[in-house]
């Protein structure tokens, strides 16, 4: 069963509010090519960033080694005088802070790696989230040039 064909003026309004509607896709297309490049720019500034910090968290473990080092070694020089002169107790103290310095540079090293799992985790939801909103952006373009390619031919 045919449908009544529509009034002219009905199908030109509509023809109109298509068009119109089409008109704004390239500066849909433009705020979305920006907001990629602002993502870009702020995920570039944030790795920096994290780079810098882990640099930085770098730099001040290997001053605590090379300090902790130097502390052993007079410590070690310490205890083997103290152990020629005999003295039981130092020895037992010196076993004692031992044993703090590596729990503490055990501590330290969990707490940095923490950190550092912590700061990956929170840059890789950041990049899903973003990568996600770009991925329906570019599906939704998609869609309107699929629809407008499909215009055209029954236009043609």
């Amino acid at each position: 069963m045919p449908m009544s064909p529509q009034p002219l003026e009905s199908r030109v309004e509509a023809l109109e509010d298509r068009v119109t509607s089409l008109e704004a896709l390239p500066a849909r297309i433009d705020a979305l090519e920006l907001q990629i490049v602002q993502l870009r720019s702020e995920m570039h500034g944030e790795f920096s960033a994290v780079r810098a910090e882990i640099r930085e968290l770098r730099g001040e473990t290997r001053q605590l080694n090379e300090e902790t080092q130097r502390q052993m070694r007079e410590g070690d020089e310490e205890t083997r005088r103290q152990m020629r002169e005999g003295d039981e107790e130092t020895r037992r103290q010196m076993r004692e802070g031992d044993e703090e310095t590596r729990r503490q540079m055990r501590d330290g090293d969990a707490e940095n790696r923490q950190l550092m799992r912590e700061l990956n985790d929170e840059t890789r939801r950041h990049m899903l989230v973003l990568h996600e909103e770009v991925v329906g952006g570019i599906a939704l373009l998609q869609e309107g040039l699929v629809e407008r390619r499909a215009r055209k031919k029954r236009k043609s």
